[in-house]
């Protein structure tokens, strides 16, 4: 399969750095301490700036005219120069640490909503590309608040500053100089538009790589077993050569942009200083005055130079703002109610009512279907049909990861729409056929199911997990990282950790997604007996494709095409015929 970059934004989904870059502004009021530092340092470092020509002119027409003032013309500009580095350095220490701050809250704000979206959400979208807008787009904006937006203000006093300076030094080569504004800012209009639609195109061709990366090192056995290593090389290669190449358009018209301005700029400010030493030959300005306003028409001529590479940098993050707040602006599909009911005492009756959900990948194909089950207080119940039937759709409607379209669920006769997410999920331990876990200790895995729970608890849940065993045999024992994705363990080791956080959080409601499927034989056996403790008094669905391990469920319902199609215990389902009969021929006699 070859790399596909997916299409760009159209103009119209492009912001305006002035538009997109509003969103950092409630981030940046909440370091008003820091901002108004900022400021004040800013102002200062300016005022010291635009007394450098004034001292350079008393040095140039009265000290050196006048050996008796000479130290002292000398003097003042060295404490101009001291005062000027210590309010820069102020103000870079400022506004600096208003940029980490400023990022480290945006990302905190981020990743806190990401985690409040829904299941839909992420179906629709690439974790590598999410963890592209969390690292890469929010660094950008590092440098706006830490370093751009001080240059932009910094550089819009310089030339608000100079402009003032340059009429009272000489009105008449001032009016000149203000010919050169309107040739710097056509270019800029010109060019921005575009340099913006460039500038995100080449955020979203890096977050294609960090998302090609993302997926192939988290799956790289698979990679490594198949012998790929080429071939993602490849893929890898190309999606790095199309972001270079957009970032070079970037670039390039970037380079324009400046060259262009810079140009246009100094030209005209070449021009006056011509002019102006004529009038020093004539008679008519001292060479203080002319280098007073030298200095002031280099100050503003930087000064606006940088505003086009601050324009540049504005765009590019303007991309990145935009990429930022779309996240920021998704809502849930899954949110608590406006006033959610209480929970009621848990006893882990749950009712499916006629649901009917398409998950928004396959709209043409019901994942459940008119679907009705009542399962009652401390029953077991396993569902079992082939692939694609729907089982794990169940589990996910009563976790509410999904929302029925038609039909209701309720746990204990209360709608699971109008219970909170948090409360309704805090009735539930779920064991995945997939087993999650974090690149941390194993004790802090366990640990996951109960973030309160002690040590012995921890240890209690792990041995009737059948995972104390190899756990105590690692080299640090429950303290031992396990990797990321559990890489240091075995499959079965793994699912076993997966069980033990499942006993820990001790919920009246349990899930079990194929529970039992990665254990060898030993274990396996263990286990049950464990499950089988657990289970007794609580609620269970028990998701199996082997059949062996769902004999002793008080009801076996078997699902097809998002329905069921019948249901009863072991005997009577092989006397009935039908699906079951057929999927325990298949497992028990071939």
């Amino acid at each position: 399969m070859a790399f596909q970059s997916p299409r760009a934004p159209d103009a119209a989904q492009a912001k305006a750095p002035v538009t997109a870059l509003k969103t950092l502004w409630p981030f940046v009021m909440r370091q008003r301490g820091l901002f108004a530092a900022w400021l004040i340092a800013l102002a200062l470092s300016s005022v010291a700036t635009l007394s450098l020509p004034v001292a350079v002119r008393g040095m140039i027409d009265q000290g050196f005219a006048d050996a008796d003032r000479i130290d002292a013309t000398f003097a003042v500009l060295l404490l101009v120069a001291i005062a000027l580095a210590l309010f820069t350095a102020a103000r870079f220490f400022f506004v600096s640490l208003l940029g980490e701050r400023v990022v480290a809250d945006l990302r905190t704000r981020l990743y806190g909503h990401l985690l409040d979206l829904d299941q839909a959400f992420f179906e629709r979208n690439r974790s590598g590309d999410l963890v592209s807008r969390l690292s890469a787009d929010t660094e950008l904006l590092r440098s706006v608040v830490g370093s751009t937006m001080s240059v932009a203000l910094r550089s819009t006093v310089m030339v608000l500053g100079s402009m003032v300076m340059l009429v009272v030094t000489s009105p008449r080569l001032a009016a000149f100089t203000l010919i050169g504004i309107p040739l710097f800012v056509l270019p800029l209009v010109l060019g921005g538009r575009r340099l913006e639609k460039i500038s995100r195109q080449s955020q979203d061709r890096i977050a294609d790589a960090n998302a090609l990366a993302n997926e192939t090192l988290g799956a790289i056995r698979t990679v490594q077993a198949h012998a790929r290593e080429p071939y993602e090389r490849d893929r890898f290669g190309t999606a790095v050569a199309v972001s270079v190449a957009t970032a070079r358009r970037r670039i390039g018209l970037q380079a324009i942009i400046t060259a262009v301005a810079i140009t246009l700029i100094f030209g005209a400010v070449t021009a006056v200083l011509w002019s102006g030493a004529h009038d020093v030959i004539n008679g008519d300005m001292t060479a203080g005055t002319l280098g007073q306003f030298v200095l002031y028409a280099l100050f503003g001529a930087g000064s606006v130079g940088a505003l086009a590479e601050v324009w540049n940098e504005l765009q590019r993050a303007a991309g990145g703002m935009g990429r930022i707040s779309e996240l920021l602006v998704e809502t849930p599909a899954i949110a608590a109610p406006a006033q959610p009911v209480d929970a009621p005492a848990p006893r882990g009756a749950l009712t499916f009512d006629a649901v009917t959900f398409h998950y928004p990948t396959r709209p043409d194909t019901a994942a459940l279907d008119a679907f009705t089950l009542d399962v009652a207080p401390g029953e077991t119940v396993a569902l079992v049909g082939p692939s694609g039937a729907g089982k794990s759709t169940v589990l996910s409607m009563l976790l509410r990861f999904h929302d029925p379209e038609a039909g209701a669920v309720r746990i204990d006769g209360v709608d699971v729409r109008a219970l909170a997410p948090e409360a309704l999920r805090a009735q539930i331990a779920l064991v995945q056929q997939q087993p999650t876990i974090f690149a941390t200790s194993a004790r802090e895995n366990i640990r996951y199911g109960r973030l309160d729970a002690s040590d012995a608890d921890i240890e209690a849940a792990a041995r009737a997990a059948e995972a104390h065993g190899f756990l105590a045999a690692l080299p640090d024992g429950y303290d031992a990282q396990l990797g990321e994705r559990g890489a240091r363990l075995s499959g079965g080791q793994q699912q076993r950790i997966a069980i033990a956080r499942a006993l820990l959080r001790d919920a009246p409601i349990l899930l079990l997604d194929e529970a039992t499927s990665a254990l060898d034989a030993q274990s396996e056996h263990a286990v049950q007996q464990a499950l089988a403790r657990l289970m007794e008094g609580r609620t269970t669905l028990v998701i199996a494709h082997r059949l062996a391990t769902v004999l002793k469920a008080d009801r076996i319902v078997v699902m097809d095409a998002g329905r069921i199609v019948a249901q009863g215990t072991h005997a009577e389902l092989l006397t009935q015929g039908g699906l079951y009969a057929e999927l325990a021929r298949l497992q028990f006699i071939d």
